[in-house]
């Protein structure tokens, strides 16, 4: 198996193959990064991140020097665009399928306990959109797509026990924020 080190090169002599195998072999990654820092509402977006983020390496890809891994060099394309995404989606609203349609009907708890549940979601989101990017995403990678310490650490572009402390000191700055609404047994 090739490296994405030889990859590149023959990318670089115009092999669509090349180019094809790179896409294939990180598109996952690529789009796990841009999920984690849009959320969870924004998947449609998180595709379109994914795709535009190879477009982009497409057309740069013979300005890449090999200074630093591909990979690293990917998912910082990567994690530039899906911030700037964010910038820009942060007030629309976000996209839903049918399921949340189908959840809507469906029999549940009562208006108020229903109330009371969106309250706290609401507030657990914007708690979130105050940490760091870097805190988010590695909490959106952990515990919404479900990524262990190793694979965030990965994704982020960072060492395994980095990514433990990003995530220990999110759960903390996490629990004073939600402390300071008034949440006791956070």
């Amino acid at each position: 198996m090739e490296s994405d080190a030889q990859l590149v090169v023959r990318a670089h002599g115009d092999d669509p193959q090349a180019f094809a195998e790179l896409v294939k072999r990180h598109r996952g990654h690529v789009f796990s990064i841009a999920a984690s820092i849009l959320g969870p509402a924004f998947i449609p977006e998180a595709e379109d991140v994914a795709q535009e983020v190879f477009l982009k390496v497409h057309r740069s890809l013979r300005s890449f020097r090999g200074e630093a891994e591909f990979k690293s060099w990917l998912f910082r394309i990567t994690f530039n665009e899906a911030v700037n995404v964010r910038s820009r989606v942060r007030y629309r609203r976000p996209s839903c399928d049918e399921s949340a349609l189908q959840l809507a009907l469906a029999a549940g708890p009562g208006p108020d306990q229903e109330a009371e549940s969106a309250q706290r979601k609401r507030d657990l989101d914007e708690c979130i959109q105050r940490l760091p990017e870097v805190y988010q995403s590695a909490l959106r990678l952990y515990y919404w797509l479900g990524k262990g310490v190793a694979e965030v650490g990965e994704l982020l572009g960072i060492p395994e026990n980095t990514a433990k402390s990003y995530l220990h000191r999110a759960r903390l700055l996490l629990h004073g924020m939600l402390k300071e609404r008034g949440y006791s047994n956070v």
